[in-house]
């Protein structure tokens, strides 16, 4: 798979495309992919996707700003195994967005050859995303762009989507937004310099500063993680929330208790695999209470690793 970063003077011999942001890369994604490639190699096309970047309800700034399945970097390291002949990226702007549905497919025949726009079954494009699939088929049709409508993906009675894997992180569910993603979801970032009161009462922590901070995180509490920074692997429990029992109206924090492990991290890039829920954030009456739950989420992480 290629990935090309310039519109202008892109050579191919007619591609098969479909347009998206693809957050995620999940498996409603890749089940997309899948028809793609089947098609192209049905016409003798070539396959190829086109993906933005920043997200379009950043650059637009509306109400509602997703957080992000993925980082730039995760995104497209995702994108390398996909079985297409081109990734296309460019940036979304302002512009961008101004163009009729009919105009973007006019772009898309004359600057990058397509013979056969796929569709996803809940995508819109085109200026305020105005028009649906019957539109783009008369546009089509003008153009000489023949328009096809992928099935979607139904996974435990609905489609997934970037969106519905977003709400079961809200709501705690990683192991089935995992799933969904087709991979363990993933939370990237530079271990740095704690208030050391886990380091107090025998749990010392790697304190996490987000690579990226718009970076979609699983609901506030307590999980069972995998850690993996430089040479290290270890299985860990991962915490997500303000600190209640420490600093009331304290920051969010993102910190993992290494089980095993008590060296030094900081200052090193940490890649952490969010495993499955233990427990909601909770107030302590005390530090000594706040230890002896540490100790029982320990035992119920192991419990989940010995499981999986």
């Amino acid at each position: 798979m290629e990935f090309i970063d310039n519109l202008e003077g892109f050579k191919n011999n007619g591609v098969v495309l479909t347009v998206g942001f693809f957050d995620g890369v999940h498996v409603g994604h890749r089940f997309l992919i899948n028809q793609l490639a089947e098609i192209a190699k049905a016409e003798g096309l070539q396959s190829a996707v086109l993906t933005f970047w920043p997200h379009p309800r950043i650059v637009l700034k509306e109400d509602y700003k997703p957080k992000l399945l993925n980082s730039y970097e995760e995104k497209f390291e995702l994108m390398k195994a996909l079985p297409i002949d081109f990734c296309i990226r460019t940036e979304f702007s302002e512009a961008f967005s101004n163009y009729q549905a009919y105009d973007f497919m006019k772009l898309l025949k004359e600057k990058l050859n397509v013979k056969h726009l796929l569709v996803g079954y809940d995508h819109r494009f085109g200026k305020n995303r105005e028009e649906g699939f019957d539109d783009y088929c008369v546009h089509g049709k003008a153009l000489g762009i023949k328009v096809t409508q992928a099935q979607p993906l139904e996974e435990n009675g609905g489609m997934v989507s970037s969106s519905y894997i977003r709400d079961l992180l809200g709501v705690g569910e990683v192991a089935l937004a995992s799933k969904c993603l087709g991979y363990e979801y993933k939370i990237h970032g530079k271990v740095v310099c704690g208030q050391k009161k886990g380091r107090e009462i025998g749990f010392p922590t790697a304190n996490v500063s987000l690579s990226c901070p718009d970076k979609c995180l699983p609901k506030k509490g307590v999980y069972a993680a995998t850690v993996v920074c430089g040479d290290i692997a270890c299985n860990a429990m991962l915490y997500i929330g303000n600190r209640p029992t420490v600093d009331s109206e304290g920051d969010l924090s993102v910190e993992a208790h290494l089980i095993g492990f008590d060296g030094d991290l900081y200052g090193k890039d940490i890649e952490i695999s969010v495993i499955s829920r233990v427990r909601e954030q909770r107030k302590f009456n005390s530090m000594e209470d706040l230890k002896d739950q540490i100790v029982k989420d320990c035992e119920a992480a192991k419990d989940i690793f010995c499981k999986k």
